[in-house]
């Protein structure tokens, strides 16, 4: 069983997050990407590099994983998931991405857009919790 919680942004020391997790938005969908070799989508994100600040790290993922390289991008929240005894930090950032290029050439074999989540997800029962506080968040922001 996977456990989630979300907690709100504090100060955290970079080195406690194992990774970021981008909800980001592209002509008013959202970007979902496919790994290669994988049948299943998940929102951008990846492994936090040590020699990095965490917000570096979503920078880094949200080019690597989509090709964007024009966008905005702020810090969500935390999540926190427990997967048996391991247990994990992430902090969640939304983009709003205002130009995409060519997608790298490295782990990411498909970037799809969709309205909503999709059903086919990498990890379930984590994306529909995090991916429901990026719709929430991004309300928000429109209404600024």
């Amino acid at each position: 069983m996977i456990e989630v919680k979300l907690l709100e942004l504090q100060e955290m020391e970079d080195n406690k997050f194992l990774c970021a997790v981008i909800a980001a938005r592209y002509k008013d969908k959202w970007i979902f990407v496919r790994g290669k070799g994988k049948e299943t989508w998940e929102l951008p994100g990846g492994t936090h590099e040590t020699s990095e600040a965490i917000s570096e790290t979503a920078s880094r993922e949200l080019f690597e994983e989509t090709g964007a390289i024009k966008f905005t991008i702020v810090p969500v929240c935390i999540s926190f998931a427990k997967v048996g005894q391991r247990q994990s930090y992430a902090k969640l950032f939304y983009a709003e991405v205002h130009e995409l290029s060519t997608l790298p050439n490295l782990e990411i074999e498909e970037v799809k857009l969709f309205n909503s989540l999709p059903e086919n997800l990498t990890y379930p029962e984590i994306h529909s919790v995090v991916f429901e506080r990026a719709v929430e968040f991004s309300q928000k922001m429109r209404d600024i």
